[in-house]
């Protein structure tokens, strides 16, 4: 490892956020142009935008025959929209939850953790598989523009008043030649950029000694989630606190869906997944992702000091992926630790969340 590969890294991340920032900016603007509702606009091509750097990173690492990379970048990417990303942002200012979200998108989030853990348990994501996970992708997309032309328009220009004045900009009145140009630009820093993680993280792992999942879990996970982590911590510095939580929710649903899916189907056998990632990994992720809905339910808000536990396990979790990832495993001390914090947690999360729903129930029948 060098000062070369190092810069490589740097340059695939700065490709890969550019990319998708460009494919963004061109793609909703030529969608306006040509009339269609910013609310589609919103719910599809930012949505896909905001995916797009794991879509290219897994792909490529699977088409170059590095598969580890790709399962731990989806993996690693959606623990580290729960538990970084959300984490980060409650710990400025609390992070407000739209009960829509509890009622619907975070228990579809959970089935389809769980659905794709499921399919995992053979040892292998075929081909067929990721098909069928790209047709939910499509189905819930269609789902949520159905009800999203069901809204009054006035509600949609107040829920998404900041995604349209990011589109209603300059971009949006340049020529439609611009506007194409930004999309195939676009589109050519998310492949380039890509190309340039994966093999340069490749490299630090092999110089290190870990193995490509690992990195995928860590390095390239968290540098993917750069643009969830961009706008979830703006939102709730600026106190737009609700804009966090739906938008790691909607990524983590079409990290799983989409780039999961696709990068199985492109693949000739499928996606392997190893027995770390069975044991561990995936159950942090599904752990993560089911302990978000008793967090939310308790007072429709994530608290500050829940969003310092939640980073403190993320780190808790990296750790031990590098002490396991060395010659010996991890410390037996550090071991017995998690095992009683962890739980005694978990415990405390849903306890919370059981009384935030009854009072929740409560308040509702007394109406």
């Amino acid at each position: 490892m060098n000062l070369l590969t190092l810069g490589a890294l740097v340059l695939g991340f700065v490709m890969l956020l550019g990319g998708a920032e460009w494919l963004v900016r061109g793609a909703s603007s030529l969608a306006t142009r040509l009339g269609i509702a910013p609310i589609v606009v919103g719910l599809t091509v930012v949505a896909f935008g905001t995916s797009a750097p794991e879509m290219a990173v897994s792909i490529a690492g699977t088409l170059s025959g590095e598969a580890e990379i790709a399962l731990g970048n989806v993996v690693g990417s959606n623990t580290a929209n729960i538990l970084l990303v959300l984490g980060l942002s409650a710990a400025v200012s609390g992070l407000a939850i739209q009960q829509r979200l509890i009622r619907f998108d975070i228990p579809v989030l959970i089935v389809i953790s769980t659905i794709t853990y499921l399919l995992a348990l053979n040892g292998v994501i075929g081909r067929l598989e990721g098909v069928l996970l790209f047709l939910g992708v499509v189905t819930y997309s269609s789902w949520l523009i159905r009800g999203a032309m069901q809204v009054e328009s006035a509600a949609i220009e107040d829920d998404y008043k900041e995604e349209l004045e990011s589109i209603e900009g300059p971009v949006v009145r340049a020529p439609m030649l611009l506007q194409v140009a930004l999309i195939i630009a676009g589109l050519a820093l998310l492949i380039v950029g890509s190309r340039f993680l994966v093999s340069s993280a490749t490299t630090i792992a092999e110089a290190l000694g870990v193995s490509d999942l690992v990195i995928g879990l860590t390095v390239v996970a968290v540098g993917t989630s750069l643009p969830e982590l961009a706008t979830s911590v703006l939102a709730a510095i600026r106190g737009q606190r609700d804009i966090a939580v739906g938008n790691v929710v909607g990524s983590n649903i079409f990290n799983l869906l989409s780039v999961l899916g696709a990068t199985a189907a492109v693949s000739r056998g499928g996606i392997p997944v190893g027995d770390d990632v069975l044991r561990l990994d995936m159950p942090v992720m599904l752990v993560a992702t089911v302990v978000l809905l008793p967090i939310c339910w308790n007072g429709f808000l994530i608290k500050r000091w829940e969003g310092f536990i939640m980073v403190g396990f993320y780190a808790a979790y990296v750790t031990f992926l590098f002490f396991e990832a060395g010659e010996s495993t991890a410390p037996q001390i550090y071991r017995m630790m998690l095992s009683i914090v962890v739980p005694l947690a978990l415990l405390s999360f849903f306890t919370a969340g059981f009384q935030g729903w009854r009072r929740h129930r409560a308040s509702t029948r007394s109406v």
